[in-house]
């Protein structure tokens, strides 16, 4: 008799033990997660680094249903936790049974690569567009603005009026204004939060820190594979390295279409403008299953009807957006059935446990759909501020406030907690002193995108 999973067990216990209570005092470490040494791509963006907050805003948002048009359906009913953040079916249904276009990508690692955009076809050009338009597409979330659905502000308007978002936008920006900008903050937060990093090939590239070398941990069929996936054609292998770049297995961002291009579902016509892949990693789950069917209209159902199809490219008469990599020697590999056998064997090491159960990447609404805040006390709702620089300082007839660059609420009181200026500016805009009086000011200036929170004192002197 087979021994049960007691890691597995003890993580569904606590992701069902956590579900439902959200709590402010006490968050997930979203912010620090540990990132091995060799991975070093990465698309996020400097003004929405990873906070705490955010990616616990981002967490809600992301499994609620109310971001859809009837409250049926939520980001996560496309991207489930337990197939590495996609479905296993080959179109997802979206809120009033319309099926999506495409297969939902892996979500898992979207972080770690150096492409900025998203979607297969890449329209999206970053992760904090790419986070609302789902939201706003009339089949998959219905805020379309289209064809008699209301808008955006449709759905920001209902989202004021939930208690949960009275609570959390004031703790995560200062203010309980919600705004398409701030959805998709928080939304990029969670996403970017969501990272595997304790796969067998994570276990034996840190043991040799090259990937080239033989990983102590591997199987002769596992590195005979990674070789192979590794190497180009010309030097007798799979070539998958130019594409599928290691440590990340990022897709380069300089790729075409990779020969298929059929539409999902049996549509008529050609889909080529899929150039844009997710990461290599958890392809399967920690059972060695497939997370769902491949590529963007799901027609591979194994890995290695995969590698067939890459073993000896077939290129469709029309396609005219092919990879050259896949139209010359690249597309006709000559790949033995030992040789496939073990490049599947190797990336079936790319597999990880954690990010499956964890309970930080997983639903924090209860059975019924509802979810209770605790932990709101008067403190947390103002973020830490920062350091600024203000000059000149002293000052008499201007100054500027060194910051990001951005738009800024900015408010300076006097010592006896006065405010004496209130208005909005920009990063390194020259900002007026009308007739202050000698003294000393608190400076604080909000931003207006993230919610981030800087603070100087400045003199002022005739």
């Amino acid at each position: 008799m087979k021994k049960p999973n007691l890691v597995l067990i003890a993580s569904c216990l606590l992701v069902l033990a956590t579900a439902g209570t959200i709590d402010l005092a006490n968050m997930y470490p979203y912010s620090s997660q540990p990132i091995p040494a060799y991975i070093t791509k990465t698309n996020a963006p400097a003004n929405n680094a990873i906070t705490d907050r955010g990616a616990t805003l981002g967490r809600v948002l992301f499994y609620d249903k109310q971001l859809s048009l009837n409250g049926q359906t939520a980001c996560a009913s496309c991207h489930h936790q337990e197939f590495a953040f996609s479905d296993t079916a080959v179109q997802s249904r979206g809120f009033d049974n319309g099926l999506t276009g495409r297969h939902s990508m892996r979500l898992v690692n979207a972080r770690f690569g150096t492409s900025p955009r998203f979607f297969w076809d890449e329209r999206a050009l970053t992760l904090e567009a790419q986070t609302t338009q789902p939201i706003q597409d009339h089949l998959e979330m219905g805020f379309s603005g289209t064809n008699g659905q209301p808008g955006i502000d449709s759905l920001l308007r209902k989202l004021a009026a939930l208690p949960r978002y009275q609570t959390l936008f004031p703790f995560v920006f200062g203010d309980a204004q919600i705004t398409e900008a701030r959805l998709q903050l928080a939304l990029a937060q969670f996403v970017r939060s969501i990272q595997s990093f304790d796969s067998k090939y994570d276990i034996g590239r840190a043991q040799v820190n090259n990937d080239a070398a033989p990983f102590p941990n591997f199987t002769a069929d596992e590195n005979a594979g990674k070789a192979l996936y590794l190497a180009p054609p010309p030097a007798g292998g799979a070539g998958c390295q130019g594409c599928h770049r290691a440590p990340e297995f990022d897709i380069d961002p300089n790729t075409l279409n990779n020969g298929v291009v059929s539409k999902a579902g049996g549509v008529a016509g050609l889909d080529l403008t899929n150039t844009r892949a997710p990461s290599l990693r958890n392809l399967f789950n920690p059972a060695g299953q497939l997370n769902g069917p491949m590529m963007h209209n799901g027609q591979f159902t194994t890995i290695e009807q995969v590698i067939n199809h890459y073993n000896q490219v077939v290129i469709q008469v029309g396609n005219t957006n092919i990879d050259p990599r896949l139209s010359g020697p690249g597309g006709n590999l000559q790949l033995t059935a030992t040789e496939k056998t073990q490049l599947a064997a190797f990336l079936r090491t790319l597999t990880g446990t954690d990010v499956f159960t964890n309970p930080r990447w997983s639903n924090p609404f209860d059975a019924n759909g509802n979810i209770t805040i605790v932990g709101a006390s008067s403190s947390l709702f103002s973020p830490a501020p920062e350091k600024m620089k203000v000059y000149p300082n002293p000052a008499n007839s201007f100054v500027k406030l060194d910051l990001p660059t951005g738009s800024y609420n900015v408010q300076m009181h006097d010592m006896q907690g006065r405010l004496v200026l209130s208005q909005s500016v920009e990063a390194h805009e020259n900002l007026a002193l009308p007739g202050f009086a000698r003294g000393m000011l608190l400076v604080k200036a909000v931003s207006q995108e993230s919610g981030r929170v800087f603070q100087a004192r400045l003199v002022v002197q005739d």
